[in-house]
């Protein structure tokens, strides 16, 4: 991983924290801007990992809603 992918990846869990924390949703893109205006190498690492993270979440989300399907009609089926 590249210095500019590690900080990447840093900022983007504080990020992401720091808008679960505060009820920002915007947060996250004014960080974006910010970068962009800097570095655009840095903002592209910050949003690659902001998209994986947003994508591993909505993920784990669907997976859990499958299991509790799962174990309704399991329970049903057991009654």
């Amino acid at each position: 991983m590249s210095f500019i992918d590690d900080l990447g990846l840093r900022l983007a869990d504080e990020a992401l924290a720091q808008a679960a924390a505060s009820g920002d949703e915007k947060l996250v893109d004014r960080i974006a801007v910010m970068l962009g205006a800097s570095s655009q190498s840095m903002e592209e690492a910050f949003l690659t990992d902001i998209r994986v993270r947003r994508a591993e979440t909505r993920a784990r989300e669907m997976i859990a809603e499958s299991k509790a399907k799962r174990a309704g009609k399991d329970d049903a089926a057991a009654e």
